[in-house]
């Protein structure tokens, strides 16, 4: 008969070793934690980068939730806290919010972590949250390691607004359309890729947004951590010499304040090169990027150009 498991929310044992953390061979106490939900940024490679209160609230804990716990237990086993471990991701959240309810329910304490980061940023955890606080139960926020803060940190690029896009689309077409609606947002972008994709999306940046300034985040904290900075036209041209592995955080300075809107010849010369190489769709959303007009303006231009250059009517 298989053995059920261990409930999430264990009463305290008096002959248990007391809880706490070790650095550096120095061990230090934690607290049993305050009951509630403790969402706990960890390490994004480098596991030096994690606060005091982190460690007491992963120590002091009844369980621990992450996405995997292999990962997980290389930073407890790194700071010498005995945890109890219990997934949570997207797979199975339906199945373990339940538990972690019905845990915090009975007055226990858990943190929440992702595998590497702040939890909920690209990491699930939004429905956790929502469904705690819908409970009645305390949440507390224990900030610290994102990779989104510390791309814009080191991009050299303006900080006082920021879009973060998360990942993008995996299809090409899918990809563009987003890139295009992301072009006109007046705000430095952040954004995710896998390694296997970037050096596409790179040749669509340049492609939709010109010659922006940007920066290519690779593996930060980590040992082989590279940034390259130079315009999208520049990294997308290099980008067949770009090492692929590791992950990487792309960030792209907003539109020039001082972009000019095109005229109207400037903007049939452009439409027209757009024509030559794309579909209509495609030409009018590089096009709408590009120059600054309303959409509807350089839609019915694009069409009345593509059915002058056909002889007939000009197809979506």
């Amino acid at each position: 008969m298989r053995a059920k498991p261990a409930p999430i929310n264990t009463p305290e044992d008096p002959d248990a070793a007391p809880r706490g953390f070790s650095i550096d061979a120095h061990r230090l106490p934690a607290p049993k934690a305050a009951p509630g939900l403790h969402l706990v940024a960890t390490p994004i490679g480098n596991l030096g980068d994690i606060t005091l209160r982190a460690l007491q609230t992963l120590a002091g804990v009844d369980v621990i939730a992450c996405e995997d716990t292999r990962i997980t237990r290389r930073l407890t086993e790194r700071y010498d806290i005995s945890a109890q471990l219990r997934q949570y991701h997207e797979h199975n959240a339906e199945a373990a919010r339940p538990k972690i309810l019905e845990a915090l329910a009975q007055g226990g304490s858990v943190a929440l972590v992702s595998d590497a980061g702040t939890p909920l940023i690209s990491d699930p955890g939004f429905k956790l949250v929502r469904e705690v606080c819908a409970a009645g139960h305390a949440v507390y926020a224990l900030p610290g390691p994102s990779s989104v803060l510390a791309a814009l940190s080191v991009a050299a690029l303006p900080t006082d607004r920021f879009f973060f896009e998360g990942f993008l689309p995996a299809k090409s077409a899918a990809r563009k359309s987003r890139l295009t609606d992301l072009a006109r947002i007046d705000a430095t972008l952040v954004m995710f890729e896998s390694g296997n994709r970037v050096q596409d999306t790179l040749a669509e940046l340049a492609e939709i947004m010109g010659n922006r300034e940007a920066a290519i985040c690779r593996e930060l904290t980590k040992l082989h951590e590279e940034i390259s900075r130079a315009t999208l036209s520049e990294l997308a041209r290099d980008a067949t010499t770009l090492e692929t592995r590791g992950e990487f955080v792309l960030v792209i300075a907003p539109p020039a304040a001082d972009a000019e809107v095109l005229t109207s010849d400037a903007l049939d010369e452009l439409l027209r090169a757009q024509l030559a190489a794309h579909s209509v769709k495609d030409a009018v959303a590089h096009a709408v990027a590009l120059s600054g007009r309303p959409r509807r303006e350089v839609y019915a231009r694009a069409l009345e150009l593509a059915k002058d250059s056909r002889g007939g009517d000009g197809e979506d």
